[in-house]
This record gives structure tokens, C-alpha cells and sequence, in this order.
């Protein structure tokens, strides 16, 4: 026979769906706010750096010591401090070693940590670590009560909440995270500078961001670089938290001989790997979108030195990194977004002033509580050679006691007046120590302790004190990582865009003769040279020619669509080879019951005139059609029904000659033609019909000057007939049958 057990469940509690997903989410946006993602404002480390530094602080990994495999300073943090993966902990230790990613590294390594061209670090079992004195000066204080202690997650030790910080870390190495509906991303800056606007801070406590900023001019970047943004942009990026910076590589001319010359790259922007904008620049060229340079070398070792040699000696320096910064990543805008941890765990975004001040507070604090633990100590050790002293005065009284008394301690107490502190201290004394010589050196200590403690007690008491205190503190921090050090020099320089006139995309194009072949079913291709397309030109089969035309690569190729828009193609852009080329709806988003009625190449300052198969139309100027996106300009406004047919050049000549399908020629003057930006048009001929191209509709329209007389083609060469008063008439009339001999296909024979 089995017994059912059943469970009762105690707290059950009706909350909605949405509520309890809200509550969860929202501690776990928390836990990730807090816990991963965000900076503490004090000492600018997020829990895994932190706990990072104290495990090998607990290590002896200090830098007078020797390394220690990353794989021990690892397994100790996931052990005792961090329980997540283990690369993502070791991950976070290679960046704190790595020169190229932190401006003041907190971690010696030894081995391969990676480079500047991406490749990664070893493995922890192969690289070796120890800490330097930037990550020894965030964690002096720890032993003398300067921050608060947490158990850790396992509750088996302790950690501390915050590092006491005598470096400003946040600003000085930065910091990038993202977290549930926030982000941070901060520059690195130079330390020197950031102790010159603490210590003006200090003795200017109403400073604004604008005054803190002539000694913090901008960021300095662990790979240098140049910063060619305005003083103003820089001041309102400090002043609201927010912003970004504009950061070159730095650059020089190198001579050679013949009036040669190259252009070495010492420095790239931060964060841009090395390799990969090698290979960008490379593409570039492959796409010959950088007509100007003609080679590049990476001849880097542990400098940087990217080797740029121009096309020709008459190319402009100045020109070719202009393109270059415009299309590669030897320029970036590196974003600034402060937004921290502050003292109570909020987090905010904070301008520079603010950042600066809740430092100062912290190291306020630290002091005050150091200088207390001190104090206590030194009353604990005076309280200790009070009792000695007294020892010594009655020694042979102490002996005694010692020797015959049952309990020495009690009786010490009282005949002595002593604290238990002091006759245990008596009693643990080595017999060595009973020598008058000793007894100098305690009072000497006496003394000197005694001293000690008065200033500590002032230093306590008196607040201006403390803050003369931190200013000589900042001061020493600034001469040991200053502009003097290798370390501290400023590496990020500043400087002003080049004064360049705004060049077009077209500019940096390879200039070269390409014939465009456009085919009946929308196949497009680009054939080097201009060249002439007859029947040994091969389509797809069941496709042929439609529109060919003979341009340079650096043109903008206008396409007049039966949708009554113009598209503009880049010829650069159209595609080459021996094949049947690429669909054109590819580049350009051209519905598919649209097809291309016209294809000519831009020229500027002219006009076109656009019209129907049903006889409307209108001149527009040919600088108002061309299309800046892939889904085009619309130009012609089309009734149901109708289509777009052609586009012909208007600034040619002063009058019109249209023919329709039923066999009917107009003449008349080109001013009786309305101009427009856009519209339907106006009547240019008119069919006599009861609907749209029951009477044939508009089969041709050119533009010429009277001067010339009526023209068209024919197989024997060009006809012309000077007197054309049989024809000529006013806007939107029918028109004549043609002069005899004009072509059957009612075509002049002159597109474009």
C-alpha cells in the first residue's frame, strides 16, 4: 500500500502576468546595470576589474614581484569573487594589459595579449600577469579601513565595495558599456591634466565645466591621434555628458627622390584595428573609389607605419587624406556619453565638473577614514608603551609580581592602575627587551606617535585640513605619472580639418571611357572604351539592345523611366565584364511595370523636355531631376492609363516639331512650352480621338533651331528643309501629313 504526500504551498498570491514579468525584468535590469554594464563614478571600475585587482592583490602580484600564469588570477576570481565564464573574466584582464586599449594599463602582462590588428590574446595557461603601480595606487588604503567590505557571493570572504582610489581612473582610462536601456562610453584622458582640475577644483569649488576644461583641453587616447574638432563642440560634449569627437590618424610626408613623395600613417584612431583598415583601403582601390592613391604597405613593427604612396607626385597630399578620412576609418567619431554609477549606486549621466567633484568626495572620505583608523591604531600602540613605560619604572616591583603572584594579570591591574590591554602586553614581553636602550627607544616612539596623533586629531577637526591634505595627494599622483614619465606624456594632439572645397563623390572616381549597354529586358552593363555596339554584342537569349551610350566613369547617368521619374546612376557604379551584366533594378528601385524610356548622361545648367505617349508635356530644368536615393525623382505626374516616353535635350534650339502615329507634323515655337520643377504638362499635339492612343499618340519630339530648318535622318545622311511654313502652327494643334520622303517609323532620327 502506497501513501500520497501532498505539498501545501503556503504564499500564494494572485499578481497579473504583466506585473510579475516587470518585477523580474526590472531586477534584472538592475542586476545588470549595477553589476556588469556601468562604472562606479569613484573609482571608475566595474565589479569584475575590481575584483579582478584584489584577487591578485590577494596574489602578492604586486610590481616588484614576479608574474603569475593568468590562468591562477583567473580561477581565483571565479572561485572566491565572480562566479560567471572564465573567458569572459580573462577577457576582461587582457584588456586592462593592453597599451593599445587602456591609456594607463592596470595589468603587467607577459606573453601575447593580443595587438593592434585585432589577433588575440594566448590563452591563460601561456600569458603570465602581475599589477603596476597605477592599479597599486587605486588599492592603497585598502588594509586601514578606507572603503566598506561585502561578503562575497558564497558568503566564505570578503570584498571591498569600492577601490579607494588615489588615481582618477574613470576619466583617466575611460570606460564603454551597455545595459538594459542605457549605455556608457568614455574617452580615456591624460592624468597629469585631470590632477591640475582636481587641485583647481579644490581651490575652486564653484568651478564650472568651461573653467575645468583649460586644463582639460579634451581626450588623450592610448594610440594618439589628432582631435579636429571646434572648442565649442568639445565644451558642450563636457558640459552635458554627451556628445562625441571627431579623432584623425596623425600623418607625415615623406620625400624621396625625383620629387617623390609618400605619406607614413605613425597613428591611428582608437579602437580601429589596424588590419582591418588596411584591407578597407584596399577594397577601395579594388572598387577604384580612390583614384588618387595608387599603393599601400603596412610596414608596422611596434610602432604603427602605414605606407601611402599617391598616384602621382602632382597629387596634393591634403586632397588624398581628405578622401581617405572620408571613407576609411583613419577618421571616426568616438562618442561621449558619461553616464556612471554614483556613490549610493544611481546611475546618471554626469558632466565633467560633476564627475570631478564626486572623486574629490571620495577621496575625502577615504582620508577621513584612513586618518581615523590610523588614529586608533597609534591610541592603541600609545596605550601599550604607556603600560611599558610604567613597567619599566617599577621593574623589579613587576618582576616580583610575576614570579610569586598566582594570577600575574589581576594583580598588575591593581597595583598598577593598568587596562587589560596594557598588563597583557607586560606580560608578553621578552626578557631581552628589559635593557635600558629599549626603554629609550619606546620613549622615542612615544613621542613620535604622540605627535602623530595630534595632527590626526587637527587633520580630523579641521576640514580645510583634509583638503590641503588631498591636494598635496593629487599633486604626488601628478609627478608620478606627469607629462615627464613615458607614461603620462600626452599622446592625442589637437588640430583643425583641412580648409578643403566640398569635393563630390565623382571626384575620387577613376576617370575612364565606358560605353553603357542597356538591354530591352533591363539588363545593364559598362564596356571599357567607347566603343560600337552591333550584332556581335551578345544578350540573353530573347533579348536585345534598347539604349547605348558612350560615357565616362565619373559621369551621373540619368534614366527617364516610363513612371514619369528620373533615377541617376553613377557610372563608376554601373557594372563591367564580359558577361550580360546585372539587372539595373538592382541599383536602382524601378517598379516592374516601369521600363527605361531615356539614358543620357548629366551635364548641368540645362533643360530637358519631358513628355507622354498622349502628347503632354514641359521643360524642367535638368539640375532639378537628379536623384540623391535608389527610389528616384518624380517628375512627370501621369493620368490613368498613361506613360512616360521621352526626354530630349531643350537647350539646343528655340522651336518644337512633334509627329504622332496617325502621320502628322506640328511645328512650333519652344517658348509656347511651360517650364515646371514638376507636373503633368501641357499639350504639346493634339489627337483627334475619343480616348488615350485610339489616334496613334505622340510617335516623336526633338528640340532645333529655325535657323537650320526642318531636319531628320535617313540611311543617305541628313535631310533638311529650310522652309517650313507648311507646318508650322501653335501649341497643341494637329498638325500636317509630313514633307514628302520623311522616314515611315515617324521618327527624326537625333535622340537624344
Amino acid at each position: 500500500m502506497t501513501t500520497k504526500t501532498t505539498t501545501t504551498v503556503q504564499d500564494v498570491r494572485d499578481v497579473p502576468l504583466s506585473d510579475a514579468l516587470g518585477e523580474r525584468y526590472l531586477a534584472y535590469a538592475l542586476s545588470t546595470i549595477v553589476s556588469r554594464s556601468l562604472p562606479d563614478v569613484r573609482d571608475g571600475l566595474k565589479p569584475v576589474h575590481r575584483r579582478l585587482l584584489y584577487a591578485m592583490r590577494q596574489l602578492k602580484l604586486d610590481p616588484a614581484s614576479g608574474f603569475k600564469k593568468c590562468a591562477r588570477v583567473v580561477g581565483d576570481v571565479i572561485g572566491k569573487y565572480h562566479p560567471h565564464g572564465d573567458s569572459a573574466v580573462y577577457e576582461a584582464l587582457v584588456r586592462l594589459a593592453q597599451d593599445f586599449a587602456v591609456r594607463y594599463p592596470l595589468i603587467e602582462g607577459q606573453g601575447n595579449f593580443g595587438n593592434i590588428d585585432g589577433d588575440n590574446a594566448a590563452a591563460m595557461r601561456y600569458t603570465e600577469s602581475r599589477l603596476t603601480e597605477v592599479a597599486q595606487a587605486l588599492m592603497n588604503g585598502l588594509d586601514e579601513d578606507a572603503v566598506d567590505f561585502r561578503s562575497t557571493y558564497d558568503g566564505e570572504d570578503e570584498e571591498p565595495v569600492v577601490l579607494p582610489a588615489a588615481f582618477p581612473n574613470l576619466l583617466a582610462n575611460g570606460a564603454s558599456g551597455i545595459a538594459v536601456g542605457m549605455a556608457t562610453n568614455i574617452p580615456p584622458h591624460n592624468a597629469a591634466e585631470l590632477c591640475d582640475a582636481l587641485r583647481h577644483l579644490i581651490a575652486h569649488p564653484e568651478a564650472t565645466t568651461a573653467d575645468l576644461l583649460r586644463f582639460v583641453p579634451g581626450p588623450d587616447f592610448p594610440t594618439g591621434g589628432i582631435l579636429v574638432d571646434e572648442v565649442a563642440t568639445i565644451r558642450e560634449a563636457y558640459e552635458t555628458g554627451r556628445g562625441g569627437f571627431r579623432l584623425r590618424a596623425r600623418w607625415q610626408v615623406e620625400k624621396l627622390s625625383h620629387g617623390l613623395y609618400q605619406i607614413v600613417v605613425t597613428e591611428i584612431p582608437y579602437q580601429v584595428q589596424k588590419s582591418k583598415l588596411v584591407e578597407r583601403i584596399a577594397e577601395l582601390m579594388g572598387e577604384r573609389k580612390l583614384p588618387l592613391l595608387a599603393d599601400i604597405r603596412d610596414e608596422s613593427t611596434e610602432d604603427v607605419r602605414l605606407i601611402l604612396e599617391p598616384k602621382t607626385r602632382s597629387v596634393e597630399a591634403e586632397v588624398l587624406m581628405e578622401q581617405l578620412f572620408k571613407l576609411t576609418e583613419l577618421e571616426i567619431r568616438f562618442s561621449l556619453n558619461m553616464n556612471v554609477l554614483d556613490a549610493s549606486g544611481v546611475p546618471a549621466v554626469m558632466d565633467l565638473r560633476q564627475v570631478l567633484k564626486h572623486f574629490l568626495d571620495h577621496r575625502h572620505q577615504v582620508l577621513e577614514r584612513r586618518s581615523r583608523h590610523r588614529l586608533g591604531k597609534i591610541r592603541h600602540r600609545l596605550e601599550i608603551l604607556d603600560g611599558f613605560l610604567i613597567c619599566y619604572l617599577n621593574l623589579d616591583e613587576v618582576i616580583r609580581i610575576i614570579r610569586e603572584a598566582d594570577e600575574a594579570k589581576p594583580a598588575l591591574i591593581e597595583t598598577f592602575k593598568l587596562t587589560e590591554v596594557q598588563a597583557e602586553a607586560i606580560l608578553n614581553m621578552r626578557l631581552r627587551a628589559l635593557r635600558r636602550l629599549e626603554e629609550m627607544e619606546i620613549r622615542r616612539e612615544h613621542e613620535a606617535l604622540s605627535a602623530e596623533a595630534k595632527e590626526l586629531e587637527a587633520l580630523l577637526a579641521d576640514p580645510l585640513l583634509r583638503w590641503q591634505h588631498l591636494d598635496a595627494e593629487i599633486v604626488e599622483i601628478g609627478v608620478r605619472f606627469g607629462p615627464d614619465t613615458p607614461l603620462g606624456a600626452r599622446r592625442t594632439g589637437f588640430g583643425e580639418a583641412a580648409a578643403l572645397p566640398e569635393m563630390p563623390v565623382e571626384a575620387f572616381i577613376e576617370k575612364e571611357p565606358i560605353t553603357v549597354v542597356l538591354s530591352q529586358k533591363g539588363w545593364i552593363r559598362a564596356v571599357k572604351g567607347h566603343v560600337e555596339i552591333n550584332g556581335e554584342t551578345k544578350f540573353k537569349d530573347g533579348d536585345a539592345l534598347a539604349l547605348t551610350l558612350c560615357a565616362q566613369t565619373t559621369d551621373k547617368i540619368l534614366f527617364f523611366a516610363s513612371n514619369g521619374r528620373f533615377y541617376t546612376l553613377v557610372g563608376d557604379r554601373i557594372p563591367r565584364g564580359r558577361g550580360f551584366g546585372e539587372p539595373l533594378r538592382l541599383h536602382l528601385d524601378l517598379p516592374n511595370d516601369a521600363e527605361i524610356v531615356s539614358m543620357r548622361i548629366y551635364r548641368g545648367g540645362g533643360k530637358l523636355l519631358v513628355a507622354t505617349g498622349s502628347g503632354y508635356g514641359f521643360l524642367v530644368a535638368e539640375d532639378t531631376v537628379v536623384a540623391q536615393t535608389r527610389a528616384g525623382k518624380q517628375i512627370l505626374n501621369l493620368s490613368e492609363g498613361e506613360a512616360a516616353a521621352f526626354c530630349r535635350t531643350a537647350d539646343t534650339g528655340d522651336t518644337v516639331v512633334t509627329v504622332g502615329h496617325n502621320r502628322r507634323l506640328l511645328v512650333f515655337p519652344l517658348s509656347e512650352v511651360s517650364e515646371m520643377t514638376r507636373g503633368h504638362g501641357v499639350i504639346l499635339q493634339r489627337f483627334k480621338n475619343d480616348g488615350l492612343f485610339k489616334d496613334g499618340g505622340l510617335s516623336d519630339v526633338r528640340v532645333f533651331s529655325a535657323a537650320d530648318g526642318l531636319q531628320w535622318k535617313t540611311e543617305a545622311g541628313v535631310r533638311t528643309i529650310p522652309d517650313m511654313t507648311d507646318w508650322l502652327g501653335k501649341r497643341s494643334q494637329v498638325g500636317k501629313l509630313p514633307p514628302p520622303g520623311f522616314p515611315r517609323n515617324n521618327r527624326f532620327g537625333f535622340e537624344p
